[in-house]
């Protein structure tokens, strides 16, 4: 059940529970985010402990609290309407990337529909986000130089949207050793050679609810695109 006062929405592209790049993503690191089944991984924990909080999934619009004056009911309604009007697309080829001292699956190639998908979630979504507070926002903005991120920032209450955001699907905590990183990259890479040889669409957004902060982020919809 959602819990409106730390409660948080995100908007995610996620493969289909059924794909194989779901099922062997949910094995690494340790929880099925749709069923929310936890398992044995067989890395140490803190590898993916990260990720395993958030589930297996690209960002679309970033967690957010629902304003007061909306619910949850009309959020959905208004995703399921937006899907309605979309169209699925081939994913481009996916691989292992170094992101600083995380890894992450991105494109190989840049792929301008996605990019129009996330741009468009993170206007459509935006009237039931509740703007960030004065400390929040001061929060975000730490540490951030980057002019046009600070931009979104104080518009999107995100700093990586529009032209700042990258596709990525993490798949590790920060891993500050060197050899560890170049290990665990080198083994994803390996396992995921056959995975990421079959053919993948995206075909729905998918929106992920998180009860509160100390609660990992679950499936709430997946919502099919028109066709």
């Amino acid at each position: 059940m959602f819990v409106s006062g730390d409660g948080r929405i995100a908007i995610y592209y996620a493969p289909h529970p059924d794909s194989s790049l779901w099922r062997f993503a949910s094995a690494w690191l340790g929880r099925d985010a749709v069923s929310g089944k936890e398992s044995p991984v067989e890395v140490d924990d803190s590898t993916v402990r990260f990720p395993r909080h958030y589930g297996f999934h690209a960002t679309l619009k970033p967690p957010f609290h629902l304003r007061e004056d909306a619910s949850r009911e009309e959020l959905l309604e208004a995703a399921a309407s937006f899907a309605a009007t979309r169209r699925s697309f081939a994913m481009p080829s996916l691989v292992v990337s170094r992101l600083g001292n995380f890894l992450a699956l991105t494109e190989a190639q840049p792929s301008p529909e996605l990019s129009l998908l996330a741009a468009a979630c993170v206007r459509e979504f935006e009237p039931f986000r509740m703007p960030l507070t004065i400390e929040q926002t001061a929060a975000r903005r730490r540490g951030i130089e980057n002019s046009r991120q600070l931009e979104m920032i104080d518009q999107w209450g995100y700093p990586y949207v529009f032209d700042q955001w990258k596709f990525h699907m993490t798949l590790s905590s920060s891993l500050t050793e060197e050899s560890l990183l170049a290990s665990t990259h080198d083994r994803l890479s390996r396992e995921l050679a056959p995975v990421l040889s079959e053919p993948l669409n995206c075909d729905a957004i998918c929106l992920f609810e998180q009860e509160s902060r100390e609660q990992p982020f679950r499936l709430l919809s997946r919502l099919l695109f028109a066709s």
